[in-house]
Formats: C-alpha cells, structure tokens, sequence
C-alpha cells in the first residue's frame, strides 16, 4: 500500500485573522458595518464568503446580511457569520458588543489553506482590507498569521492566566506576526519612532494612531528560516529586552514542530491512523503523525489453531442471540456510523474511529460497555468474519470463547470486543480493523 501524499505545511495550515476594535454609534449599526462589508467586498476576492447565516443560512447579499443581523442580535450583543464551502473554505465572524458594554467589534477570519497567500498579490487583498478595518475600527490589536504558528505561541494568552490576560491584553509585544496592528497605547508604550523604525516589509501609521506592520510580502512561508531571521529580529528591536538568539532559536523549533511528516503507517492500520491527526490542533498534527508512523500494534492473539467444540443446546439459538446483539449495535451506532448498515470492512474502520474520537472507554461506565457495547461488537465483528470471509460460528456458553471458524483457524470476535473497548490506547492496539484483515490474511 502506497503512503498518503503528505500535504505541505500551508496546504494543512489556515490563515487565521483576529482583530479587537471599536465603533462609535451603537444606535446606527447598519452604517457602522457599512465599511466592513465595503472592504470584504472589495478585497476578499477568491476566497469571498458566499453564505450568510442568521436564523437560517442563507446566500450573501447585503440585505440577507442585514436581516442575519436582526436575527442574531439581542439586548447587548449581536453577530453574524459567513462561510465559504468551496475551496479555500472561508469561516468568517463578526461580533458586536453593545452598551452598557463599551461598543466593541471582534472579527474572527479563518481562511482554509494557507497556501492560498503564496502570491504577494493574494496578500495585498488582506493587508488592504486590515487597513481599511482598523482605520474605521480602532484596533487595540490585530494580527493575521498561521493557525498553527499562533497555537505555538500561545495566543491570545501567550502563558498567562486567563483572567490576566483578559485584563491586561496585548500590553506589550508578545508575538510578531506576518500581518499586525498595533494600537496607540502599545504604539506609544514601545515608542511611535522605533515602532515605524521596524524592520520590515511593511510599515504605515494609521489616521488613528495605529501602526500597520507587515513583517513580509507572503503569508505562507512563515516557516522558511529567512520568515524567521525577519520575524526575530523585528521583535527584538520591539522588544530590547529579549534576546535575539533565543527568539529565533524558539521559532525554528516551531517550525521543525510543524514541519511535514510523511505518513508512513502500518499497513493494516492507514486507513484509520490517517484520519487521527485532523482531530488534533493543526500545531500538532505533524508531531502525531511521525507518533502513528512510529505505532505498532500487537499481533492479534485471538484465534486457536483447533476450535473448541460448542457446548450449547442450541447452536441456532446461539446464533440468533448474535445477529440481535449484532443488530442492536446497528440500532445504536447507524446515525453516528452510517456505513454499519453496509457491513462492510470499511465499517469497521469507521466503529474505529468513531470509538477514538469519542474517547468511549473512558467516557462511559464499565457497565454499559461490559454489559452491552463490547458484547454487541463482539457480534457484529463475528458477523463480519461470516459474512465477508465464509466463516461459521461455533457457539460456546461463555461468549468469549465463541469461535468463528474460517479455513483452518478459529477466531475470537467476544475477546477481541472486551479487549478493545478498556481504553482509549486500547482501541488502537486491538482494532477491528486490524483483527479483521489477520483473519483475511490467514483464509486460504
């Protein structure tokens, strides 16, 4: 089996925008958001959100805006959200606090492919549109970077604890993004000469006080040692305090963090393991992925080389009870895991990954996966061994040695079952998937 090509870091990785402002009507919020939407419109481009959602979702237009926005709005507050389903998926949000709250706008940009601002005239769409919102809002801060780089520094605390951090906010320069504004009270803190003083691709005080800082022409390569030589030395010199050596060394280590790991799973395993990283921070995925090329599970263990012979009256009986436990888990698990109902091998991936990412060993009681869930697998993957590779069961009293002989070896779907479902780590050490395909190996 051939590995998954290995997306780049930007094609995984999101361009990620927050901006923290003001307004000055609260009474008139349809012209206060007049310049946002002027700006999105004019500047988004190829990534232009097309979906508006309110109430109900609806396709963009300034008007189905407006309407989102009486829907979404309440005595103090009020938001709206556009996406993008097509390529580069785009979630945007924009929220509004309203008196007796100071009247504050927080927009939250996530574009899905980082790799989208290689080209500098991608990214002068973003810094034009930056420009225009934190002229017309007032930014406290604002940056535009890598999803993934931000998790690894620690945004929007950067260590602290959540009530300091709230309190104090961007006080002073934690982080030198690709795209930052900086307010007039951290302008004037760092001092307004040696903030226009950065080196830099870009620098430009606002009519507001702000400054503008673009540290290079392109988002997307953050990573590159020459992003970060820039990126360093523009927070050092905003920062005299830090040492340039030991901010650079920092975020090489980040970009070693997030540097692409090719894929390189056990074989029985691929389908399953390559699902596993998307269910972590993106900051994360490549460090997970090199963990799942370095996992091996053990060799399943339950089979006998001779069956044991059924000691049940009724062997029928026995195999009536099995197609109900097997179909109470279908019952179950059909909306969560649709493919159950195909009973396929493919489905018994899907039971993988849906038991992981619910974490459902440790989430329920013992009881309930003692008592009924692993007896209901047990079933179902006895089932699968009969259905997909022409076995027979041989019933037995104690439902862990009931068998499912294929070709010249018996197999032990009930221990497997209650094997599988102690532990998270467990789900992966004693897969479905893998049990199934040994048994599929060894049929002659």
């Amino acid at each position: 089996m051939s590995a998954p090509k290995t997306p780049s870091t930007s094609e995984v990785d999101h361009l990620l925008l927050t901006l923290e402002g003001t307004f000055s009507d609260p009474t008139e919020m349809e012209a206060e958001l007049v310049p946002f939407l002027s700006a999105l419109e004019k500047c988004a481009g190829d990534w232009a959100p097309d979906t508006v959602k309110g109430a109900r979702k609806r396709k963009y237009a300034r008007a189905s805006f407006w309407q989102a926005l009486k829907e979404r709005r309440d005595e103090d507050s009020a938001s709206v959200a556009l996406y993008r389903a097509e390529s580069p998926a785009v979630e945007l949000t924009v929220e509004l606090w309203l008196p007796p709250h100071p009247s504050e706008i927080n927009i939250w940009l996530d574009v899905h492919s980082l790799a989208y601002f290689a080209n500098e005239g991608d990214c002068k769409g973003i810094v034009e549109m930056v420009r225009a919102w934190a002229t017309h809002y007032p930014a406290s801060h604002a940056a535009a970077h890598s999803m993934a780089d931000r998790e690894l520094a620690g945004f929007p605390h950067f260590g602290r604890e959540t009530e300091v951090s709230r309190r104090d906010g961007f006080d002073k320069v934690y982080e030198v993004c690709w795209l930052n504004v900086f307010g007039p009270k951290l302008v004037e803190r760092v001092g307004r000469e040696r903030m226009l003083s950065t080196p830099a691709h870009l620098v430009e005080e606002l009519p507001n006080g702000s400054v503008l800082l673009v540290l290079r022409p392109t988002a997307a390569d953050f990573a590159s040692d020459e992003a970060r030589v820039a990126q360093a030395r523009a927070h050092v010199h905003l920062r005299p305090d830090l040492d340039f050596d030991t901010v650079l060394r920092t975020l090489r280590e980040r970009s070693a963090a997030l540097a692409p790991v090719e894929p390189r799973f056990h074989p029985d395993l691929a389908p399953l393991l390559s699902r596993l990283p998307d269910a972590f921070a993106i900051s994360e995925r490549q460090q997970k992925i090199a963990e799942l090329n370095a996992f091996r599970p053990p060799e399943p263990e339950e089979w006998l080389p001779v069956a044991l012979p059924s000691d049940v009256e009724n062997p029928e009986r026995a195999r009536s009870d099995y197609s109900d436990l097997s179909e109470s888990l279908v019952a179950a698990l059909h909306t969560q895991v649709p493919s159950l109902v195909e009973e396929t091998p493919e489905s018994l991936t899907d039971l993988d990954f849906y038991f992981w990412r619910e974490n459902f060993p440790e989430r329920y009681t013992r009881g309930l996966i003692d008592e009924h869930t692993a007896l209901a697998l047990g079933a179902y993957l006895g089932g699968m061994l009969v259905r997909r590779l022409g076995g027979t069961w041989v019933p037995r009293q104690k439902l862990e040695e009931s068998q499912v002989r294929v070709d010249k070896r018996v197999w032990l779907p009930f221990l497997r079952a209650r094997r599988y479902m102690q532990s998270r780590q467990s789900l992966l050490d004693y897969s479905l998937t893998q049990f199934f395909r040994e048994a599929e190996r060894h049929r002659a």
